[in-house]
């Protein structure tokens, strides 16, 4: 393992970006309207609290709905979301899923709106049992010019567990703008030669930032374990790796998207979720200072509460490269109506993105060349074999997977991933995990490829025995290219938890769709 590792450290320093030079006049692009719907409806608990060893459930649980569509043509649309509790005793109840969905005019502005959401997830295992959720709604769409709103009538169904229900649902829909190539054209430079007529490119960059994020969480107040651990107060550092993207307003607005998930502190199982807003007060060459505000949920293995967080923070970014850069930040994570409080510390590596245009977006510099980045995302469906857990006995687990590559040149790719369990008997457990994969060339009529990826991450929930949660699964699989962008796979490893007693074997099946995004460079 240790030789395949020093391998591919190897082959990342010594590749590089293909330098096939072309006009980007020559380029043949797309622009996707997609779809950022917000969701909220309230989700009646069950009356069999005997089940629930006699905790006295709050009658309801507020549920939100982050969803993120695709049209597929005029009337139906496909996307994948989460869904997280606010309100109740269910903090830490989180779902990721797919979605399917038609979207048909009735009337000038009044649109027929129906969807089906199927995933995996869950807090308190005993409630969801699996973790399988079915979700399917009918209502009505008002559409103004920049965003819409409707309501719905709906089921909310833990088909494998308690939790199920009819209810009315209201969202709110944004459109969210995808500007891209064939992955076909990924990782080529195409030279702005000219001004080209073409109105797709008089539109400017969109200015975005990724970053990864390592913090650590001090509890104070009256911050306390679940019931599981005996509502134990907790005084001692919990250790937060995640997630978040950023996209800019305007020169020093931007609102963005966080996802964290616990690896050390406590029984693995704690996550969190935030949208917010951020501004760069002191912004020069190589520093900027920094303050956001983030709403979300947040929970699992502290004390059963609604789950609504917010999480102020500020720090300074120092700015390395025009695309690379690290950060230090502080911030008050806070359970609004709960118990649970702490104050942050940390560091990021961020990536600073210039796509989709050859203008800057605030300052109308013109770049002279568009890189092509190919990035691939996937739709899995994994099973994990004789899985481990503390309490109850070992058994599978199938989980719903969504993952993307993101490549570095035509061979090595960077892999991040996250599952969620639905069926198994272990409902809330849920696994992030980022890794490194060498590919093939296309063979056989251009029709199959073969790669190989190790990756390491973090696991909770549902009484798998992962220990604090850290795994490592190496995989190797086959992929059928249906054209340019569509692809099957299929994949096979091991999933081993170095410090627990997880060792499973690994199969997946997934569909891929990949893009060509258009980075600009100055």
């Amino acid at each position: 393992m240790k030789k395949a590792y020093i391998l591919l450290v190897f082959l990342i320093s010594w590749s590089s970006f293909s330098q096939n030079e072309n006009s980007y006049s020559d380029l043949k692009v797309r622009e996707l309207t997609n779809k950022i719907r917000l969701n909220y409806t309230t989700v009646h608990m069950p009356d069999e609290l005997d089940i629930y060893q006699n905790f006295q459930l709050r009658p309801t649980m507020g549920f939100v709905g982050l969803n993120y569509n695709i049209p597929l043509n005029d009337w139906l649309y496909t996307g994948a979301g989460m869904h997280f509790a606010i309100t109740g005793d269910q903090g830490g109840l989180f779902t990721l899923g797919v979605n399917l969905g038609v979207n048909k005019k009735i009337y000038k502005n009044l649109y027929f709106d129906a969807n089906i959401h199927f995933g995996g997830g869950g807090g308190y295992r005993v409630l969801v049992d699996g973790g399988g959720i079915l979700y399917a709604n009918i209502g009505l769409q008002y559409k103004m010019d920049h965003y819409s709103f409707g309501v719905q009538y709906g089921n909310v169904d833990f088909f494998t567990g308690f939790i199920k229900n009819d209810n009315f649902s209201f969202f709110v829909e944004i459109p969210s703008t995808l500007r891209s190539a064939s992955y076909k054209n990924a990782q080529k430079e195409f030279i702005i030669d000219d001004t080209s007529k073409d109105e797709f490119w008089q539109k400017p960059a969109v200015k975005s930032v990724q970053q990864v994020t390592f913090d650590f969480f001090y509890p104070i107040g009256d911050s306390r374990t679940d019931s599981f651990q005996g509502n134990m107060p907790i005084d001692n550092t919990l250790y937060i790796i995640g997630f978040e993207y950023q996209r800019y307003l305007n020169q020093n607005t931007f609102i963005y998207t966080h996802v964290d998930t616990m690896y050390k502190g406590l029984i693995a199982g704690f996550m969190d979720l935030f949208f917010g807003v951020g501004k760069n007060f002191v912004e020069t060459t190589y520093v900027n200072l920094f303050g956001k505000f983030g709403i979300g949920a947040a929970g699992g293995r502290i004390y059963q509460e609604g789950g609504l967080t917010m999480y102020p923070n500020v720090g300074a970014d120092i700015k390395l490269t025009d695309k690379f850069g690290i950060s230090a930040h502080g911030g008050y994570h806070r359970a609004i109506g709960g118990t649970f409080e702490a104050y942050t510390a940390g560091f990021s590596l961020k990536y600073y993105g210039l796509s989709g245009g050859i203008k800057h977006p605030f300052t109308g510099e013109k770049t002279t060349t568009i890189q092509t980045q190919g990035i691939q995302v996937s739709a899995q469906n994994q099973s994990y074999f004789d899985v481990a857990k503390f309490g109850i006995p070992a058994s599978d687990l199938q989980l719903i997977a969504l993952k993307i590559n993101y490549d570095l040149n035509k061979r090595l790719y960077i892999a991040g991933e996250t599952s969620f369990a639905y069926e198994g008997k272990s409902g809330g457990y849920a696994h992030g995990l980022f890794g490194l994969g060498v590919k093939s060339d296309q063979f056989l009529y251009n029709r199959l490829s073969v790669f190989a990826e190790a990756a390491a991450g973090v696991a909770g929930g549902g009484r798998v025995d992962s220990g604090e949660g850290v795994l490592i699964r190496p995989t190797v699989g086959i992929n059928y290219h249906v054209n340019d962008d569509f692809s099957l796979h299929v994949s096979g490893g091991q999933m081993v938890s170095p410090f627990g007693n997880v060792n499973s074997t690994n199969f997946n099946i997934g569909l891929t769709y990949g893009v060509s995004i258009l980075n600009s460079k100055k």
